[in-house]
C-alpha cells in the first residue's frame, strides 16, 4: 500500500512538472525579466519591408540588418518564430523600443488577449488556433510603432500567408498603407481562421445529434464533451479578443490613424459573429447531453416495457405449470388432479396456455402498450 501511493505521489509530480514545463514564468525577478523555456525553438526571423511600388523579403539571423531595412522602406514587417533565446529578444527590443513589461508578457505565454499604450508603441496580444487534438490556441505577440509590426509566435505555422502573398503580389490594399492597416489585416486573418474551426464543429454537432436520434451509444457522450471542450477554448480565447478589437475601434490611438479604425470595427464584428457562433454550438452540445439522456432513457423505458410484456405472459404460464407439477396422488382422492390421466389432457392444458398468451398479447396491444401505438 505504501509503494502503491509513493507511486501515486510521483505520478501527481511529474503531471505537475509536465504541466509547467512549458510556461517559463519569473517568479522572485525584478519586473521586465525576460526569463524563457530552454526547451523553446529558438527564434528564426522573417522580415518583409515594402513600399506601394515594391517589396523585399528575407529571412535574417542577425537583429541589427533590421535598422538597414527600416531605414529603407517605409514599412516593416519581422515575424519571429521560437521563444528560446532570451538574447534575441532583448535585442528586438532595443531596436523597435519596447517596453520591458510587454517583452517579458511575450516570453510568459498564456496571456489573455490585449491592448496595451505605450505612446508610439501598442502591444497587442490575440490568440491563433492550433489545429491540434484537442483543439488549442496559440498566442501571439503584435508590437505596432512607426513605420514597424513586429509579430513573434511560439512554433511555425500561423493564418497570416493570405497576407504574404498580398504583399508579394500586390493585392488589396496593405502596400498602399501604413503599419497600422498591416496590423489590422493580420488581427483580421487571425480572426478570419476561426470560422472555418466553428463551422467544422458545426457539421459535426448536426452530424453527432442524426447519430443521437437514430441510436444513442456511449462514445458519442465522449464525442460530445469533447466538442464542448474545444469551444469553451474557443470562448476563452474569444471572449477577451473582442474587448481588445473593441478598443481598437473605439478608443484613440496616437499609432492608429483614424481612416484605419473603421477597418478595426468590421474586425470587432467578426469576433461578435464568432461569439454569437460559439455560445450557439455550445448552446446546442447542452441540447445534445439532453436528447442522448433522453434517449438512453427512452431506450431504457422501451427495454423494461419489452421484458415487462414478456414476464406478465409467463407468470399464468408458470403458475399453470406449477399446478400440474404437482405430484399428488389419485388413488388418495378422487380430488388429487383427475385430469392428469385424461386422454387429451397434455394437448388441452398447452393450448389453453396458448391461447392465454395470446389472448394477453391482443390486450396489451389493444390497450396500446406494444405496437405501432406504443411508439
Amino acid at each position: 500500500m505504501l509503494r502503491a501511493m509513493s507511486r501515486k505521489s510521483q505520478s501527481q509530480k511529474q503531471k505537475r512538472k509536465r504541466r509547467h514545463i512549458h510556461r517559463p514564468a519569473a517568479h522572485h525577478m525584478p519586473p521586465g525579466s525576460i526569463i524563457v523555456d530552454p526547451d523553446a525553438p529558438k527564434p528564426v526571423l522573417n522580415i518583409i519591408a515594402f513600399s506601394p511600388d515594391a517589396y523585399e523579403e528575407a529571412d535574417i539571423t542577425d537583429v541589427g540588418a533590421i535598422a538597414g531595412y527600416r531605414a529603407q522602406w517605409p514599412v516593416v514587417w519581422v515575424n519571429v518564430t521560437g521563444l528560446g533565446d532570451a538574447q534575441v529578444i532583448r535585442q528586438l527590443g532595443d531596436e523597435f523600443g519596447l517596453h520591458r513589461l510587454a517583452l517579458e508578457d511575450v516570453v510568459n505565454l498564456y496571456q489573455r488577449a490585449k491592448v496595451e499604450n505605450f505612446g508610439d508603441r501598442l502591444f497587442i496580444v490575440t490568440r491563433m488556433i492550433a489545429q491540434r487534438s484537442p483543439l488549442e490556441t496559440e498566442q501571439l505577440s503584435l508590437f505596432l510603432g512607426p513605420g514597424f509590426v513586429l509579430t513573434i509566435q511560439q512554433r511555425p505555422g500561423d493564418p497570416l500567408d493570405p497576407i504574404r502573398q498580398r504583399i508579394r503580389k500586390r493585392q488589396g490594399r496593405v502596400r498602399d498603407n501604413q503599419a497600422d492597416y498591416l496590423a489590422y489585416a493580420l488581427l483580421d486573418a487571425v480572426m478570419d481562421d476561426y470560422f472555418p474551426v466553428l463551422e467544422e464543429h458545426g457539421e459535426r454537432i448536426e452530424t453527432m445529434e442524426e447519430k443521437l436520434l437514430d441510436r444513442p451509444r456511449p462514445e458519442l457522450l465522449t464525442e460530445i464533451r469533447q466538442a464542448k471542450r474545444d469551444l469553451m477554448t474557443l470562448r476563452r480565447a474569444l471572449w477577451p479578443q473582442r474587448e481588445a478589437l473593441n478598443s481598437l475601434a473605439r478608443d484613440p490611438h496616437e499609432i492608429i490613424a483614424p481612416e484605419t479604425r473603421i477597418f478595426f470595427r468590421d474586425c470587432y464584428d467578426h469576433a461578435l459573429r464568432l461569439m454569437e457562433m460559439t455560445e450557439h454550438y455550445r448552446e446546442h452540445c447542452s441540447d445534445l447531453m439532453d436528447v442522448y439522456l433522453t434517449s438512453l432513457s427512452h431506450r431504457m423505458n422501451e427495454i423494461m416495457k419489452t421484458l415487462t410484456v414478456i414476464a406478465s405472459i409467463f407468470i399464468p404460464l408458470t403458475f399453470i405449470v406449477g399446478i400440474y407439477g404437482m405430484n399428488f396422488d389419485i388413488e388418495a382422492s378422487p380430488w388429487n388432479m383427475p385430469e392428469l390421466y385424461t386422454y387429451w389432457g397434455y394437448p388441452a392444458v398447452m393450448l389453453m396456455m396458448l391461447f392465454l398468451s395470446l389472448a394477453m398479447l391482443w390486450y396489451f396491444r389493444r390497450k396500446g402498450w406494444i405496437g405501432k401505438s406504443a411508439q
